[in-house]
């Protein structure tokens, strides 16, 4: 497990990264000219909240925001409600409809990386930040594995991920690869990437299970973790009918679709 110096030091840097991200984006506004439908989204006053600074929106409004996918200027409305909406985030408070990857899929829209560079070095140390604390802490706010597929569709990247995975070498990482693993079996077994992503599923699919079968069998075998599991991340590397006719294959009830 990892000791509470290691949390404090992981905690205390990502309340750095949020109140960085607080100074770096205050006076933020929604583009002047921005708009959206008074039926689907919000008033008038919603609206004009978006162009007012430094206002705390609602938990609702907040939502209202960051779901819609029409906005005409993505990036301002982001960096609007971020400081907010990152708070909100890691005390677990966004609940998605389909998975923490649409919070990503956000960011990744509203082309962050190309924001001027102390803005776009603020978003990268917000999302490291979260990513290490999660992997530390034994009970985070939101499960590693739905932290991780949010940093991987924000920056269209699965490498910096997974290799922060790889330094924290402790029981904690390793419980939140094992229950990891177990989310991902059923779509990774069925050749599919795990959530639903605008980069290249395939080749995102290829890294995460060579990965897996590189690092996390080993890992896991050496904290004990169920035989049952282990075979499941070896049939990652099988294909065809020597996965689906091995004696390990999990054999889910009902048609697989």
């Amino acid at each position: 497990m990892t000791q509470p110096f290691q949390q404090t030091a992981a905690r205390r840097r990502l309340d750095d990264a949020l109140d960085h991200l607080a100074v770096v984006f205050r006076g933020m506004t929604a583009h002047p000219d921005e708009h959206n439908c008074e039926c689907h989204w919000g008033s008038e006053e919603d609206l004009a909240l978006l162009k007012t600074p430094d206002t705390e929106l609602s938990a609702d409004l907040l939502r209202r925001t960051w779901q819609a996918t029409d906005w005409e200027y993505e990036a301002p409305v982001l960096r609007r409600v971020l400081p907010q909406f990152a708070s909100a985030l890691t005390r677990g408070l966004i609940e998605p409809f389909w998975g923490m990857h649409e919070v990503g899929l956000k960011f990744h829209r509203a082309k962050w990386e190309q924001w001027p560079a102390e803005q776009a070095a603020a978003v990268q140390e917000f999302l490291g930040a979260w990513w290490d604390v999660t992997l530390i802490d034994p009970e985070p706010a939101v499960s590693a594995d739905e932290v991780f597929a949010l940093c991987a569709e924000a920056t269209g990247m699965l490498g910096p991920w997974l290799r922060a995975w790889e330094r924290h070498d402790h029981g904690t990482a390793d419980q939140h690869l094992a229950r990891a693993v177990g989310s991902w079996e059923y779509d990774l077994l069925d050749d599919q990437l795990p959530w639903d992503t605008w980069h290249n599923a395939d080749d995102m699919r290829d890294e995460l299970t060579s990965w897996l079968l590189r690092h996390a069998s080993a890992r896991l075998r050496a904290h004990g973790a169920p035989s049952e599991l282990l075979h499941r991340i070896r049939l990652f590397g099988l294909s065809g009918l020597d996965r689906w006719e091995d004696p390990h294959y999990p054999r889910w009830p009902g048609p697989r679709c």
